[in-house]
């Protein structure tokens, strides 16, 4: 990934979160669970979320937005690296949902490092990290 400022890395994030939102709203009118479909349409949710926290990065209002998010490591325990990538398919387990959104999350998580040693503000280092 070659980027020349701030808002070319900006807008890679943001048609990463959009294919992802749409992903998963795709695959939730796919489910003839309503659980499963929820689960699908909350995922979609919170894509649309981390698209908006960077259009309000890109746009210079991201500063009050991540002010008060508090950070909560949680430890990688690495369980996806023992799975293979999980294509989706109508009506996979839920066990094999959680392994599909794992290994995107996963992909999502080295993007978003990747990033945050790119940034050139300390406002774009701190969405990256809250996005990690």
């Amino acid at each position: 990934m070659d980027f020349n400022n701030l808002d070319e890395i900006i807008d890679f994030a943001i048609a990463k979160e959009v294919e992802a939102e749409e992903f998963y709203k795709s695959v939730a009118e796919q489910e003839s669970f309503a659980g499963k479909k929820q689960m699908f349409l909350e995922y979609a949710a919170e894509e649309k979320k981390h698209q908006a926290l960077l259009e309000d990065l890109k746009s210079g209002k991201a500063g009050k937005s991540i002010d008060d998010y508090k950070f909560k490591w949680i430890t990688d325990i690495k369980r996806s690296n023992y799975v293979h990538e999980v294509d989706y398919r109508p009506g996979m387990a839920y066990q094999e949902i959680l392994m599909l959104a794992c290994k995107r999350e996963e992909k999502a998580l080295a993007l978003y490092n990747e990033l945050q040693v790119r940034a050139e503000t300390e406002d774009a280092r701190h969405v990256f990290k809250v996005l990690c």
